[in-house]
């Protein structure tokens, strides 16, 4: 793989960095950007990522709907109980073995306020959640449920054939 765009990528950004676009600047920003290609090397990336628009779309709404309810449901808490919140730190199984899905999963779970991302165990194929507010097993299951509907959904709209079908 030719490790060229990321070379002009970082020159240009260094470039940006500085300020000013002279000689200095460009040999200076193409000399940082070589060293760090060479010193921080990216591993192999598959590069196909499987995109269904449909369950995309399905992903869009789901997370601006469930944008708009988590914070109401956030605001409410904090109003209705301030510093006295519970929180729950929820452990879940990890339907995906892709770091570019994993992160697409994390990053879609903690768009929702009141929700966090905590580790990711690639090894157990778990990862861990904090969400805010649960009080009872009831709510802790919905919070658990609503966790695994993202997770779902990004992996339908993003994950491969067969991790689709066993979700």
């Amino acid at each position: 793989m030719s490790r060229t765009p990321t070379i002009a990528w970082l020159t240009l950004v260094w470039v940006l960095l500085w300020g000013s676009f002279t000689p200095l600047t460009l040999v200076g920003g193409v000399v940082v950007a070589v060293a760090v290609v060479l010193v921080f090397p990216v591993g192999p990336v598959d590069r196909h990522l499987p995109l269904r628009p449909l369950a995309l779309l399905g992903l869009t709404a789901f997370l601006a709907r469930d944008l708009v309810a988590s914070s109401f449901e956030v605001s409410r808490e904090t109003l209705r109980r301030g510093p006295r919140s519970r929180g729950a730190i929820l452990e879940l199984p990890l339907a995906s073995t892709s770091d570019r899905v994993v992160a697409l999963i994390a990053g879609a779970y903690t768009l929702s306020p009141g929700t966090l991302v905590l580790q990711i165990d690639h090894v157990r194929s778990r990862w861990y959640i904090y969400v805010l507010g649960p009080r009872d097993a009831r709510e802790v299951e919905r919070a658990r449920h609503r966790a695994l509907d993202v997770q779902r959904r990004v992996v339908a709209a993003f994950g491969t054939d067969e991790e689709v079908a066993v979700s």
